[in-house]
């Protein structure tokens, strides 16, 4: 009895020994590494979906995604546009220290020339000396892979010269002609261009863009299923032209309109968009990937809520104003991240982050070498707020640099520090100042009432300006009023 008691308990021990061997105390470097599938969606507003508020809009799909992770109340795009977003997210760094603050096109035309100021000049190309995360990702042994929308700088500087092995639509067409197949033609009656999209093969009438480059993305995963993959899935929706498929716009145009979100053709593109989030989250379980993946869902900029083409696609209530403008309406986006083993499901975070924070983030989860290391970039490492999204917001402003017009909008500036929100226009040198925790909609300037506060975050906006070295708008000498 006690030789084989003995026995019986030290095979157990060398049992548990063996287990601790190949389990508790493995090498983390022999574990799988994370996958990373980005999906960023073009002028979806702050209040689009469902679960940020939308009265009008339906996204199941979005919704349970959010659900199953983490989702973020006070998000913010790098810019109140597109390609500036785009350039900080693969960065990290601000849109004034690359110098590209406004979208491609913009920045080769370079005008207006009949305003007061001469915009500042923006690079229309992404440098290629800047180190990228699909460069980093690649170095590391991953797969990558752009699909959708590039909006970055011509042939020479697309995708493929940027650290992805594959690209599929990316161009420097800020948007299609049509969502629908051929997905060809010009852009508009001053703009002869013909637009297309490339890569996406044979089709037929009637086809949808948004289906299709999810179609791409799908067969890109099952692709690189046996080895880690870093896939950027940027889909043109819900940019104009505002076009939903017929059966989607007839089925929202009989359903009663909110108070704040009414466009039926707008609300079948975020219906459609919500279709293939979910087919994107179903391929990840089918291929058992949903465990070893990270999925960040997000937008470049604040909705589109004046009229395009006959549509007011939609509304950033409670926020102010929207695309273009340096307003919340125009920087706040909505932000859902699922992580393997650091979000929890169905949490929120009212910490502010913002899209320059994608970089050091995904660089210290994965455990990838920034290949950059003379320059970590401008955003913050937000891991221990998806970990523990209570914990207290850090000591830190957010800075803006817009030194365009648009529509609504003259150059200007903005930050936020705290509560606080000052924005800086350049044609009147006029301040505007505004406490988001009382008046988050901003329609209360408090800078005549705060000139102490007021001149203490103009003076660090100007400070921030010279440490990055923004370029700035000049006065126009052929301005005639």
């Amino acid at each position: 009895m006690f030789c084989r008691s003995r026995f019986g308990s030290l095979f157990a021990f060398l049992l548990f020994v063996g287990l601790c061997e190949n389990d508790l105390f493995a090498n983390p470097a022999d574990a799988k590494p994370l996958n990373v599938v980005f999906i960023l969606v073009d002028d979806m507003g702050w209040s689009d979906l469902s679960c940020y508020g939308s009265d009008y809009f339906e996204s199941p799909q979005i919704d349970a995604f959010a659900k199953t992770g983490l989702r973020f109340t006070q998000a913010y795009a790098a810019s109140c546009v597109c390609s500036p977003t785009r350039a900080a997210i693969l960065t990290g760094k601000d849109p004034a220290r690359l110098k590209m603050t406004i979208w491609h096109e913009g920045a080769v035309e370079g005008g207006p020339f009949d305003r007061p100021l001469l915009p500042a000049k923006s690079k229309p190309n992404i440098d290629r000396e800047e180190v990228t995360l699909a460069e980093c990702f690649r170095m590391a042994g991953y797969a990558t892979a752009h699909i959708g929308k590039w909006h970055l700088g011509t042939a020479a500087y697309y995708p493929e010269t940027q650290g992805y092995d594959l690209n599929v639509g990316g161009t420097f067409w800020g948007a299609p002609a049509t969502f629908f197949y051929p997905y060809t033609g010009r852009w508009s009656n001053n703009n002869p261009e013909l637009r297309y999209v490339p890569g996406l093969g044979a089709g037929n009438t009637g086809d949808y863009l948004t289906d299709k480059l999810t179609d791409a993305a799908l067969t890109t995963m099952r692709q690189f299923a046996d080895k880690p993959f870093f896939l950027s899935l940027w889909y043109h929706t819900v940019h104009s032209p505002i076009e939903g498929k017929p059966e989607m716009v007839q089925r929202f145009t009989a359903k009663p309109k909110g108070q704040h979100h009414q466009d039926a053709s707008y609300a079948a593109m975020i219906a459609s968009l919500d279709e293939n989030v979910g087919r994107i989250l179903a391929e990840l379980d089918e291929l058992g990937l949903a465990e070893s993946t990270i999925v960040v869902l997000t937008s470049d900029n604040g909705g589109v809520d004046m009229d395009v083409r006959g549509h007011v696609p939609t509304s950033n209530w409670p926020l102010r104003s929207g695309k273009g403008t340096l307003y919340e309406g125009g920087l706040r986006v909505p932000l859902a991240i699922r992580w393997p083993g650091r979000t929890s499901a169905d949490s929120i975070c009212t910490v502010p982050v913002r899209s320059e924070d994608f970089f050091p983030t995904l660089i210290a989860g994965c455990e990838i070498e920034n290949t950059a290391q003379e320059n970590l970039g401008d955003g913050l490492n937000i891991l221990t707020w998806l970990e523990k999204p209570e914990t207290p917001a850090p000591d830190r402003s957010f800075h803006w640099h817009f030194p365009h017009y648009y529509p609504r909008m003259t150059p200007a500036s903005a930050m936020r520090k705290d509560r606080w929100k000052l924005i800086h226009y350049y044609e009147d040198d006029r301040n505007e100042l505004y406490d988001l925790n009382q008046d988050p909609g901003e329609t209360k300037d408090l800078s005549a009432l705060q000139p102490q506060l007021t001149g203490m975050l103009r003076t660090e906006l100007d400070r921030w300006r010279s440490e990055v070295d923004a370029n700035v708008p000049t006065k126009n000498p052929n301005y005639r009023p």
